[in-house]
């Protein structure tokens, strides 16, 4: 019954989120793509025999957290294929580019019919979900019919343990169906553990979020976004990244109150989202500074513009990688933050605004370790980018810490792997039998 149960929740949920839904796919163009798969589970069918990884990732973060975990087993396991779903449109596009010789799809609703149909398509020998995905239909299904099931990068936070807690008697016997829970510390691995989850599959491996990071300044595609930008030795770039309402605002009012005593002063805006590029060029219209697209820089470049528009998806890592003062989004308002782990990685001096839930853990540590600024609305960005440019050294130690301090946390990735190869087919009957 209980499939059955949760078919009838979602259906209800759909119908009320309804209004909602529609408004989003007409006017952001959300929730259009891939609905075959989404509802039905008509995901692409696999051909051959090889053994099967399905690797899931919501969206562009979780992407990019399994890249290098993805790379690590297509090298360490070469007989082995790996598929890659998503949920949202970003995530997808993202997942298109980076992993272009791989299959990558939507993935489906839980619905009992949506995922029996894409387990049934996709044939994976194990299912690997990225930090706490933890759909009931979709993980039961793939238990029952012989798959393994693994959380890696897993996190719980306390709001999302205390609500999980109020339904135990339901979550438990999930956890028993998921055969590997690797967490990025011991506090989620005992909140897991207090769940149900049976103690001897929950491992600690650290957040996988500091092994994606690129830490290098001359890799190769930052080199050429730096030369097709025109960036000098002398520029200082301002960059936000991962930017939402009223986050872009608020760097350029910082800019222009800058700008005229630091002529060397630049600034980059990434938007997270692609629907709203449009937007935010109207912003910069507005404003009547000098402003370009980075659309147009193959084609023609603004010499006096020393604003850049990024309206292109994944080439934000890279961006970085071209800035010395960072501001990190989705911090401003409800969203709860978006990766400072990037910036840090590259030595950015980086700063975000209070509203960081989402990355609580790295925040704390950043913070203990003095690798990071919190600024408060745009009087503290404008502070913190001025203290910067006033202040050359304090810049390059606040940088310098947040880059040692992604060092001393690499690793989690290769633990990751050697406990996933236990649940490969190679091991599997060893496993079971155990």
């Amino acid at each position: 019954m209980m499939p059955y149960l949760l078919n009838l929740v979602y259906f209800a949920a759909i119908v009320a989120a309804s209004p909602w839904l529609f408004w989003s796919a007409v006017r952001k163009g959300k929730y259009r793509e891939g609905l075959g798969a989404k509802l039905l589970g008509l995901v692409p069918w696999r051909t051959g025999n090889r053994p099967c990884i399905w690797l899931h990732a919501v969206s562009a973060g979780e992407v990019n957290v399994l890249k290098p975990l993805i790379e690590h087993l297509r090298h360490d396991f070469p007989h082995c294929e790996c598929v890659i779903s998503t949920t949202t449109r970003t995530g997808y596009e993202i997942a298109k580019k980076k992993f272009s010789d791989l299959t990558v799809f939507y993935c489906p609703l839980d619905f009992s019919w949506s995922v029996r149909t894409a387990l049934r398509r996709i044939r994976p020998d194990l299912l690997v979900l990225a930090e706490l995905e933890l759909w009931p239909n979709l993980i039961r299904e793939a238990h029952e019919r012989g798959t393994f099931v693994a959380v890696v990068n897993g996190r719980l936070s306390e709001r999302s343990a205390r609500g999980y807690g109020r339904i135990r008697k339901f979550v438990r016997p999930l956890l028993r169906c998921i055969d590997l829970i690797a967490v990025q510390s011991e506090e989620y691995a005992q909140r897991f553990i207090d769940l149900g989850a049976d103690r001897s599959v929950v491992q600690v491996t650290g957040s996988m979020k500091f092994d994606g990071a690129q830490m290098n300044r001359s890799n190769e595609t930052t080199n050429q976004l730096r030369q097709l930008a025109g960036i000098s030795d002398q520029d200082v770039v301002f960059l936000a990244g991962s930017t939402q309402s009223p986050e872009e605002q608020l760097a350029i009012e910082t800019y222009r109150s800058l700008k005229d005593e630091f002529s060397n002063l630049r600034l980059v805006l990434v938007p997270r989202h692609p629907e709203r590029f449009a937007e935010v060029a109207q912003l910069l219209e507005r404003s009547g500074l000098p402003w370009q697209r980075r659309s147009e820089l193959e084609t023609s470049r603004n010499e006096g513009a020393h604003i850049l528009l990024v309206d292109s998806m994944g080439e934000l890592s890279a961006w970085w990688g071209c800035a010395q003062i960072g501001f990190v989004g989705g911090s401003m308002g409800k969203r709860g933050g978006q990766s400072m782990i990037e910036p840090a990685a590259y030595g950015v001096a980086t700063s975000f605004g209070p509203n960081t839930r989402n990355f609580r853990d790295v925040v704390q540590l950043m913070l203990r370790r003095e690798a990071a600024v919190v600024v408060e609305e745009g009087t503290g960005l404008t502070a913190f980018v001025e203290s910067c440019l006033r202040n050359r050294d304090y810049m390059r130690v606040l940088g310098s810490r947040a880059q040692k301090l992604v060092s001393d946390q690499l690793g989690a990735t290769a633990k990751s792997t050697a406990l996933l190869s236990w649940l490969l087919p190679d091991a599997k009957s060893q496993r079971r039998a155990a």
